[in-house]
């Protein structure tokens, strides 16, 4: 594999690497800030420890000369530690067993928070004792070089999103070479989102033509679809979080967007989004790891409708989901699923918000028992 025509969209190596940390060590102060990002640095006892922290950062980045030891000793060793520990009541997984350690895989996962989907699965993978994954993100998240120098030295692969239709089209062919040879070649593992953009509605639907895009960068060279896609080993993985930080904000998005018809973004909008996913409460968080797709496949639709089958079922429906299923279905089937949750607490939640919002949020909850139900029923 020739990793120089993929310089400008895969992650850091070599040289590249040393060159981002040392621009990355001449701003503290942003390091500062990130980690006040993570938790509050209001008392003399946060800032001192927010300190020790960076203090820390600085001591371990000193000793990084790859992507691998970035993941596993700056964002697995200290930041993700940091956001488990301030929002998180329990971080499990599942399913490990289906991977092995020498193998290399394409994860393909629900989407619901812009940085932490991809940075947990990365954690679990890192519990479980497999190896690390590069991941997939789109251009329009890198709003500086000190961004981009964090992104990149973290496994980050750039999706060029703000592209000329046609110029997107061949963009997309050489990102999808780049993924078949990483893993067919280098054997590294990736994971990309299965749709562009967050499942603000709570539906996890895989976007065919990233499937697709897969065996056209790979036509010319006589490859079937199905050899692709077996070679290529997708795994569907589902990330259940039990509270959505960002659900409201997500709702009111929508809201505005399906009575438009479009939602311009604001300026910092992803960025009040990445801060509230990573300091907001989740509650319970769950990661299951799904089967290895092989065998005979006519198109990308197929694939992708195995990759659905496969989170529908592994999503872990938390009470949340299930009560917010029965209140807005009027029923009481899982009922006993959800005895112990406190109702009024979480309605209240939702409390002197408008009245679409609040539907719509309340159905993002929703939707995942739905989908579940859907996969049973057919």
């Amino acid at each position: 594999m020739d990793l120089t025509q993929y310089k400008d969209i895969a992650p850091y190596r070599g040289q590249d690497v040393r060159d981002a940390i040392t621009r990355v060590l001449a701003n503290k102060d942003a390091i500062h800030k990130i980690l006040a990002s993570v938790g509050p640095a209001e008392t003399e006892e946060q800032q001192k420890l927010l300190s020790q922290y960076a203090d820390h950062i600085v001591k371990n980045l000193e000793q990084v000369t790859n992507y691998d030891e970035f993941q596993k000793y700056i964002t697995a060793g200290i930041f993700l530690p940091a956001i488990i520990q301030k929002s998180v009541d329990t971080f499990s997984f599942s399913g490990m067993e289906h991977t092995t350690k020498e193998q290399s895989y394409l994860f393909m996962s629900n989407h619901r928070d812009i940085v932490l989907d991809c940075a947990l699965i990365d954690m679990a993978l890192l519990k479980g004792d497999r190896m690390l994954c590069e991941m997939a993100i789109g251009d329009n998240l890198l709003t500086n070089q000190f961004v981009t120098d964090l992104f990149k030295l973290n496994g980050g692969v750039t999706v060029k999103r703000t592209l000329p239709m046609r110029e997107k089209y061949l963009e997309s062919i050489r990102l999808s070479s780049y993924f078949v040879e990483l893993i067919t070649e280098e054997n590294k593992s990736i994971w990309v989102a299965q749709k562009s953009g967050r499942a603000k509605d709570g539906l996890d639907v895989t976007t065919p033509a990233i499937i697709k895009m897969l065996h056209l960068s790979q036509k010319s060279k006589g490859i079937s679809f199905s050899e692709v896609v077996n070679s290529c080993r997708i795994v569907p993985v589902a990330v259940s979080y039990e509270y959505d930080p960002c659900d409201l904000i997500k709702a009111g998005e929508e809201v505005a967007r399906l009575s438009r018809g479009e939602h311009a973004k604001k300026r910092y909008e992803d960025l009040i989004s990445i801060s509230r996913g990573m300091k907001g409460h989740k509650g319970n968080v769950h990661i299951a790891f799904g089967k290895p797709i092989a065998g005979e496949f006519e198109n990308s639709e197929q694939v992708a409708q195995e990759v659905d089958r496969q989170i529908h079922t592994l999503y872990r429906l938390w009470p949340t989901n299930l009560f917010a299923y029965d209140y807005l279905e009027n029923s009481t089937r899982f009922a006993s699923s959800y005895q112990d949750f406190d109702k009024e607490a979480f309605l209240y939640r939702f409390k002197g918000v408008r009245e679409d919002v609040r539907a719509f949020a309340l159905n993002a909850y929703a939707n995942p028992v739905r989908s579940y139900l859907a996969v049973q029923q057919s």
